[in-house]
């Protein structure tokens, strides 16, 4: 298993960006997990309560809209569907899928416990696959080979950060069309 990552703090302008990206305000921001090649914050690692009090599972937050999409294209694509069948199929994925698991309840609890949501990781981890966008939020945040599935899914996804961002927005809406 490998180190817990470290996390940038969120400066203000960094804040200023995730909200952006996501189009509302970030919310239990730890710090920035995980930089495009840009420098712009695309995974924040998030407490795992909320400032209200929630309980919130998801530690690595994928913000990147980019990567977003990505993942949300490979789901409608049917990767989740074949990456469980995987899982069944393959017991050595699954070992991996395991240690990925306790490598993100680790992580979180670097950050804290909350007893609602102990034993619980996130993306379907270590059962199922319910969330491409935490599986590869994680694998940026952790590295390569830490989390088997969020590897295959960034393979998939490619060098999403390849092209850098345009006026100062990640969003396809901001991107320039002769870009594409």
């Amino acid at each position: 298993m490998t180190a817990v990552p470290s996390f940038e703090p969120l400066t203000p302008a960094d804040a200023g960006i995730v909200a952006a990206q996501l189009g509302r305000e970030p919310r239990g921001v730890a710090g920035v997990a995980w930089r495009c090649a840009c420098g712009k914050p695309g995974v924040v690692a998030t407490n795992p309560r909320l400032p209200d009090g929630t309980p919130f599972p998801t530690t690595y937050y994928l913000t990147c809209p980019r990567a977003a999409s990505g993942c949300s294209t490979l789901e409608a694509e049917g990767l989740m569907t074949e990456l469980a069948g995987r899982l069944a199929a393959e017991p050595d994925l699954a070992a991996g899928y395991e240690r990925a698991h306790a490598a993100y309840l680790a992580d979180r609890a670097e950050l804290g416990t909350v007893a609602e949501i102990e034993g619980i990781s996130a993306g379907g981890m270590p059962t199922r696959v319910k969330c491409l966008h935490v599986l590869a939020g994680h694998a940026l945040a952790a590295g390569p080979g830490v989390n088997p599935l969020g590897d295959v899914i960034l393979a998939r996804l490619g060098e999403f950060w390849a092209r850098p961002c345009l006026n100062g927005h990640d969003s396809p809406e901001a991107q320039d069309p002769s870009d594409e």
